[in-house]
């Protein structure tokens, strides 16, 4: 039986308290076999946890473990010289359309082995974890073909058996047209996309379905189609969407009930009216918005006024936001985005598992896991506010450090 009680904390629960954050000052947490077996104020510590051994954490401030909701840290290669020719003037788009973007890294994704993508995500994933993050979504969407869509997914499973952190996988095989493909997006569909999609299901290797409704990649209706088809299996969906353009994803992903909608930068009112009746997340990525050097924010006044849910994740990639720090993350939300320090936090703890579809996690409260941070600051809002500065004091996973 594994015990600890950690004592002197502020705690930010997240959980149905009036104080902002759910802070909870001169607080203490009781952890037992991996679950939050008590939380609260120490002055109302029950008699029974009274002869644990204490660890005083000398007034540090304890949050949820901290959740990345959207990432592609599996890939193959990088993208630097695309990053010289935007500096040039190339849009996005003209990189896509040019062979470059999604494409390059499909080539380079194809010819790496299992092994070679096992090693070249685990410095991200590292990255990640040594900044208190307890559990990262992964997806596929860089193979495009059965083998090297199964590979991936079978990389970031594995991500999660060679590290202490859980991994959620998205099957993202509606990402871009390879270039056997080209212009013919229905025939991908049927011969490639939606048959990998039941392999992987068979393999046991998908908790969600994605795609990537834009100009330059699937249209509403076709992404209806991988829709339909995630619904057959019976697993829950998400959606890339009005990232460079409005073309109604976002209401469509409502329409399927979706964890979440993702980027949203175009995203108008009838789309945020439809996630707030679904309950689906606003997930924002403003490393993809710094990188791209976009000027179309998001609608976070309208999110906010229709209450939907907005999380926080790096969208950590190759091309559109090759940033590993959900940390940095934070103060771009706040800086770029004009979120509080108090909706980034939440963003990515509360909102980040909400995404995710997990209820097990995300806020610090009694029967939930004990996936913990410890940061050596005396206020939640430190953790946005600083830029390049990981004040990470310990890392507690499944009650463990």
């Amino acid at each position: 039986m594994s015990r600890r009680l950690l004592t002197n904390a502020g705690l930010a629960t997240f959980a149905d308290i009036e104080a902002p954050y759910g802070l909870v000052e001169g607080g203490a947490v009781a952890l037992e076999d991996g679950l939050i077996s008590w939380i609260g104020a120490e002055r109302d510590l029950p008699p029974v946890f009274t002869g644990w051994q204490k660890e005083d954490l000398a007034g540090r401030l304890v949050t949820p473990g901290l959740i990345d909701c959207h990432t592609h840290v599996v890939f193959g290669g990088n993208r630097a010289r695309e990053f010289e020719m935007r500096l040039e003037g190339a849009t996005y788009e003209e990189v896509a359309r040019a062979g470059g973007g999604i494409v390059s890294t499909v080539t380079s994704t194809r010819a790496a082995s299992e092994e070679a993508l096992l090693d070249q995500a685990l410095p991200r994933v590292d990255a990640l974890i040594a900044e208190g993050i307890t559990t990262l979504e992964i997806k596929s969407g860089y193979g495009l073909d059965l083998a090297t869509e199964l590979r991936m997914l079978r990389t970031a499973r594995k991500i999660g058996e060679v590290r202490p952190v859980r991994v959620r996988t998205s099957f993202l095989g509606a990402h871009a047209l390879p270039p056997e493909y080209r212009d013919r997006a229905d025939a991908y569909l049927d011969s490639v996309c939606i048959q990998a999609l039941e392999a992987e299901h068979g393999a046991g290797l998908v908790d969600a379905v994605d795609g990537f409704c834009e100009g330059i990649a699937f249209s509403p209706a076709q992404i209806e189609r991988v829709f339909k088809k995630a619904t057959e299996l019976n697993l829950p969906v998400k959606l890339h969407a009005e990232q460079l353009s409005d073309l109604g994803g976002a209401e469509l992903a409502a329409s399927y009930g979706a964890l979440s909608a993702d980027h949203l930068e175009y995203l108008g009112e009838k789309g945020v009216e439809a996630l707030a009746s679904s309950g689906s997340v606003a997930v924002l990525l403003p490393g993809a918005f710094y990188t791209l050097r976009e000027t179309q924010l998001p609608p976070v006044d309208l999110l906010r006024a229709h209450e939907v849910p907005i999380a926080l994740a790096t969208d950590c990639n190759p091309g559109s936001s090759p940033l590993a720090s959900l940390l940095l993350t934070l103060n771009m939300g706040c800086t770029l985005f004009r979120m509080t320090p108090e909706e980034a936090l939440a963003g990515a703890t509360r909102e980040a598992a909400r995404a995710l579809g997990l209820s097990d996690r995300g806020t610090l409260e009694a029967g939930k896991r004990a996936d913990l941070a410890i940061w050596d600051v005396s206020h939640p809002a430190e953790l946005s506010y600083r830029i390049g500065f990981n004040p990470l004091k310990e890392r507690i996973f499944g009650g463990a450090q």
